[in-house]
Formats: structure tokens, sequence, C-alpha cells
């Protein structure tokens, strides 16, 4: 007769630890609303604001309003997940969790599961909000909209699972934000086209998952049907959230011996 004993950190998922480690986490953010505030608000609210910012010109809210689409649960989702990883790593959460038969892998997924559902939510009320409400033009459809402000969003929760790995503190967490997401900001064509820039940071533009996300986004707003390179830059945007999560599993180690 075999046994089975525990399941050593790097097996294969389990999906009733996977599931039972995002309802965890879910219970958690219940009792939290201003983080609950924060994620499905704040991104609804800044696209309120810049609606109305450019009153007098609505082609420029079209011009612009779906990259925001995107770059705004990113962000948003990256700076929740990141604090919220973070004080289960320092409150002691995450070493007692390692110390049981659960997988890096089942650990990881189950956050990712636990903030996608979020995800889900956030950009379902971001879209609805800027086409149905604020009358955002788009040519294509407004599913790919969502689709695209979804992988987004997923997106920033794989770089906070990710970048919680190295932050001691909260204040170190939000830290990071700079350094992961301004850049992506900035040379991810919203603000220019990433072919007016120098080559060298149109170069560094095109390893940016951001880049990606901006030009679905455009695609969207441009055509009525989906193109081959709205496909690509949707599967650019998930292969990186799926290689960030991998290296979130990677450096999660418990941190005493």
């Amino acid at each position: 007769m075999t046994t089975t004993g525990p399941q050593p950190a790097g097996s294969a998922l389990n999906p009733s630890r996977t599931t039972a480690t995002a309802a965890r986490v879910l219970r958690q953010l219940r009792h939290d609303p201003r983080t609950i505030a924060l994620m499905m608000l704040v991104p609804c609210l800044m696209l309120f604001l810049l609606r109305y910012v450019f009153d007098g010109s609505p082609r420029t809210f079209d011009s612009i309003g779906a990259s925001l689409l995107g770059i705004f649960p990113l962000i948003t989702m990256f700076l929740v997940t990141s604090i919220a990883t973070l004080r289960e790593r320092t409150s002691g959460t995450l070493e007692r969790l390692l110390a049981m038969p659960l997988g890096k892998g089942d650990l990881i997924a189950g956050y990712a599961l636990a903030f996608g559902t979020l995800a889900i939510v956030q950009s379902a009320l971001a879209t609805g909000l800027a086409v149905w409400f604020l009358g955002l033009d788009v040519t294509g459809s407004a599913w790919l909209l969502l689709l695209v402000a979804l992988l987004d969003a997923l997106l920033g929760t794989a770089l906070g699972l990710f970048v919680s790995a190295f932050a001691a503190s909260e204040f170190q967490a939000v830290q990071f934000m700079p350094a992961v997401i301004f850049p992506q900001l900035l040379l991810c064509g919203l603000f220019t086209p990433r072919s007016n820039m120098h080559p060298a940071l149109e170069a560094i533009s095109d390893v940016l998952p951001m880049s990606y996300a901006v030009d679905g986004m455009n695609e969207v707003l441009r055509h009525t049907e989906m193109t081959a390179t709205f496909v690509r830059d949707v599967l650019v945007v998930a292969g990186c959230g799926l290689l960030v999560l991998g290296l979130g599993a990677a450096t999660l180690r418990r941190r005493t011996a």
C-alpha cells in the first residue's frame, strides 16, 4: 500500500488548496472597506474627472480615455496587491502557510485568483462607466476593451505580488511604484507615439507590457474587428502576467530558519 505525504512546495497546483487560499484572502479583504473602495472606485473616479477635464474637447477624451482605462486598473491593482501581500509577509501569515503542506504555486495562484476576482469587478465598472455613461467613443467592441482592462488589472496584480517579496515595509512597497510603473507610463505611448521617441527609448518601450496594453486599447479604438495586432498585444500582456506570477512563486520563501 502506498501513502501520500505532504505535497512539496514545488509540486503541481492543487485546485482545492488554491481556492481555499483565495477564499481566505477575500474574507480578509471584506473586512477592509478602504482597500475595496480604492480598488473599485478610484479608477472610476479618475475616468470621471478626466472626462470633465476635457469637457470642451471630447475628442481628446476619446483619444486617451481608452488607454487610461487600461492603465488605471493596472496601477491600482499593483498598489493594493503589493501592500496587502506585504502585510501577510510581515505579520507572519505567509510564514505559517509555508510551514504547511501548501505549494508555492498554490499560494501564489490563490492570491492571484482572489485579487483577479476583484479585478474583474473593477474592470467591468470602469469600462461600463467610460463607454455607457461618459460616452467614450470606440469603433470596436466594448467587450474587447473590457478584456484588455482585465488583463491589465491582472498584470498589476502579478507585479504587486512579485515586488512585495523585495519590500520590508509598506512604505518600501509604495516606493517600488516609481521604479516599476512610472517608466512604463512614460514610455507606453500615452503622451506621444512610441515611434517619435529616441530609438533607445523606443527599443525599451518594446519590451514593456504597458506599451502593449495601450496598443491593444488603441486597436479597439480604431478598428471594428479584432485585428492580428490586437491578438498579439493581448497575448503579450497575458504572457507577461503569467511570467511575473512565476517569478513571484520563485521568490516566495520563508524569512526565518
